[in-house]
């Protein structure tokens, strides 16, 4: 009787880049880079401690934070962004890294829209003005994010085509710095999200209205990074699958939607989140929670998916790609908890994965 193979372990192949395993590192900001100065939005130690950390614990694709196109762009001040040679630069230490180990080096391309421009989220993520290093959000409508958030000023056609433009160099830049995949962001509420969503899309023009109107950013967008990213490297997109609203939001039916189109644009894997967008929302979390959206993706659209929330255990991880709902998973917290929680697992299911060589008496 031939033993079992675990589904976690295998290779997994889009285009021309193969990834050791299916254990993947999903962007969660770090809030730690520089907020002016020559080496603003910069990558530093902290970044290539923390990404050299899960690589070195066999995680098999690693997706750098959310990255910003624009200064504007930015969560809060302390993001990273790749708006400049000096920041594309910077993180080829961290590519050139994690390519040595085998993991392949991903990274989000972002723009927050309506919900830049906050503090730190342990000194209480609060709107920022300019007295300490804030600026005036941007998004599709003047719709503040929440009574606590500033009214965002509504971009014009020739804006919108200039944030377009700044996802094309920052994808050239990408490149440029090492990384061997491209994501781009179009969840939780940031801008391409707020475009997607009528909940916070009331434009009445190209890109307001229809669900042809809102999804027209994100296509423009999409078309401009492929146009630049090689034809032999991946790109994937990130998408809050629901609002979590009872009307008048964003809906799994309008994700599977998106997914088929998004594949015939040239997007080789959706990674599939939810919410985000909208505020005060009731969600009903617990293990898996975001999988069945995910798994329907999959199911119904010829769009390969990964998928997140709440994936802690290596059997529960195993039997999501078993029984067909992902084809890879994104661990968030959990790594942050165990930088080698692919070695723990592969030990549990029988799998392998690269240890350093330092690393081996501890095997």
């Amino acid at each position: 009787m031939e033993p079992t193979v675990s589904t976690l372990f295998e290779p997994y192949t889009l285009r021309d880049v193969t990834i050791p395993n299916r254990v993947w590192m999903a962007p969660m900001c770090q809030y730690s880079a520089a907020p002016d100065g020559p080496g603003a939005g910069a990558p530093g130690d902290w970044h290539f401690a923390h990404y050299a950390a899960r690589a070195a614990g066999g995680t098999g694709l690693i997706v750098v934070e959310a990255t910003a196109v624009s200064p504007e762009g930015r969560i809060s001040p302390h993001d990273l962004g790749i708006w400049n040679d000096t920041q594309a630069e910077a993180f080829r230490r961290i590519t050139g890294f994690l390519t040595s180990r085998g993991t392949v080096p991903a990274v989000q391309l972002a723009h927050a829209g309506r919900k830049a421009s906050t503090g730190r989220p342990w000194k209480g993520g609060a709107p920022l003005g300019p007295d300490a290093h804030g600026w005036q959000p941007v998004a599709p409508s003047p719709l503040a994010f929440t009574e606590n958030h500033p009214v965002p000023d509504e971009l014009t056609t020739g804006e919108i085509r200039r944030v377009v433009g700044r996802f094309r160099d920052a994808a050239r830049r990408a490149l440029a710095a090492g990384f061997e995949i491209a994501e781009i962001h179009g969840a939780h509420g940031y801008l391409i999200n707020e475009f997607l969503s009528p909940h916070s899309n009331h434009r009445t023009d190209a890109y307001g209205g229809s669900y042809e109107n809102r999804t027209r950013f994100a296509f423009e967008v999409v078309d401009a990074v492929r146009e630049v990213w090689p034809d032999d490297k991946p790109l994937f997109f990130r998408v809050s699958a629901t609002d979590w609203l009872e009307e008048s939001g964003w809906t799994a039916d309008d994700t599977v939607r998106l997914a088929a189109d998004l594949h015939a644009h040239g997007v080789d894997l959706l990674d599939v989140s939810t919410g985000g967008n909208a505020s005060g929302v009731r969600i009903a979390t617990g293990p898996g929670y975001q999988v069945p959206f995910a798994a329907r993706v999959r199911r119904e659209t010829p769009m390969p998916v990964a998928a997140v929330g709440l994936i802690t255990d290596p059997v529960q991880a195993e039997k999501i790609l078993a029984d067909g709902e992902a084809d890879a998973v994104l661990l968030g917290r959990e790594l942050l908890r165990n930088p080698s929680w692919a070695r723990y697992a592969a030990r549990e299911l029988g799998g392998t994965v690269h240890v350093p060589d330092q690393y081996h008496l501890s095997v």
